[in-house]
């Protein structure tokens, strides 16, 4: 079975830099195991997080590691990336 791997930012929400560093670690982890899921918290809060979380899902070279990016409906302070593996 595919891993997966989880991303809680409760503890760097307010660090720019840090969860910069800390998307692109998991992204990058999630390719070398060849995960199915990478859960992202960002948390409730005001949503800003999550915003942050969305663009930097959205850049093009990070775009084209993932298949989908699902929006927890019971829980709007997670979000799970889907990758699809050959």
């Amino acid at each position: 079975m595919a891993a997966r791997l989880k991303l809680d930012l409760h503890d760097i929400y307010n660090r720019g830099e840090e969860i910069d560093r800390a998307l692109r670690k998991v992204m990058d982890e999630a390719v070398r195991v060849k995960a199915s899921t990478v859960e992202i918290i960002p948390g409730k809060g005001s949503g800003q997080l999550k915003k942050r979380v969305l663009r930097f899902l959205e850049q093009k070279e990070v775009k084209a590691l993932y298949h989908r990016v699902e929006k927890d409906s019971d829980n709007w302070g997670r979000l799970w990336v889907h990758f699809r593996w050959k």
